[in-house]
């Protein structure tokens, strides 16, 4: 079975880019389009009469005015639409785990609690088991150009990256668009040399030449996979977040992994996840991986 992009929608106009870019995303990978927006009864705590009949009018016109939004732009598509009986959390995190990735409108820089739906967002993207992308509202009448790049950080061993690479190669693959893959580094410091780790960097040449080993072992079986992707190796010192956001500045897409565990104080989207979501004027997909 064919799993569809979907969307979650709340009338901004962030929302309304979001479904855009899901829909383009849709339509070069030949998959269906799901538009949700989570709505259930709840009486307002304000001096205003509003019936469960009005709230469910305003509810469906949010779906209706992103469906024509997206047919408008992009007829010929597979799109399916509905308001979803659940809180904003659980029906969102549902329609990630049924669909290939789940897209959220952005709400500018800033602050997480600047995502779709408050705070919701954040709370999706830490606890998401498939792709969640996030995307700002842009020009009315801007459309994602040809070509470009699909910038990707790459940390740790190739098993580490496996799902992170997987999602940029296919995007970029989609998009006719090349891959430029980040590895950041620095120097550890001296508590934590060790014999073996200087013995793996001595025998690689030293320590960039080893980085960019690690770099080249984990694209491997990726360049083969993809032989018509192009790929352009980046390996730099720095900050892993700020290395990468340099690389991005003109990307077409930043995708970025966030390891899946749990912390003392509940689901956590790291650090270079942060960075990029909070800073990176492109979508930015975050990718669960072990």
């Amino acid at each position: 079975m064919t799993r569809a992009i979907a969307v979650g929608v709340d009338g901004s106009p962030e929302s309304l880019a979001a479904a855009d870019w899901a829909a383009g995303e849709a339509s070069l990978r030949g998959v269906p389009l799901r538009i949700v927006h989570a709505w259930l009864w709840q009486p307002l705590d304000v001096p205003v009469v509003q019936d469960r009949e009005t709230q469910a009018k305003s509810a469906n016109a949010v779906l209706r005015e992103a469906r024509t939004h997206v047919a408008a732009r992009h007829p010929g598509l597979a799109v399916t639409a509905e308001v979803v009986a659940d809180t904003a959390v659980s029906a969102l995190l549902g329609e990630a785990e049924r669909s290939e990735m789940l897209v959220l409108g952005s709400r500018g820089h800033g602050a997480l609690l600047g995502f779709l739906l408050g705070s919701y967002g954040q709370q999706v993207i830490a606890a998401a088991t498939r792709p969640v992308v996030s995307v700002r509202a842009r020009d009315k009448d801007a459309r994602e150009p040809e070509g470009g790049e699909v910038v990707v950080g790459q940390q740790g061993t190739p098993a580490d990256s496996d799902a992170v690479l997987a999602f940029a190669f296919e995007a970029a693959a989609a998009r006719g668009a090349v891959v430029r893959a980040v590895r950041a580094w620095s120097l550890p410091p001296v508590y934590a040399y060790s014999p073996g780790s200087m013995y793996l960097a001595d025998q690689a040449g030293g320590l960039e030449p080893f980085e960019k080993k690690a770099l080249g072992e984990a694209l491997a079986p990726w360049r083969e996979r993809f032989p018509d992707v192009p790929v352009i190796e980046h390996v730099e010192i720095g900050s892993a977040g700020q290395v990468l956001l340099s690389a991005a500045s003109r990307a077409r897409l930043l995708v970025v992994g966030r390891r899946v565990h749990r912390s003392p104080v509940g689901t956590r989207i790291g650090s270079v996840a942060h960075a990029a979501l909070h800073h990176a004027t492109c979508p930015v997909a975050v990718v669960p991986h072990p």
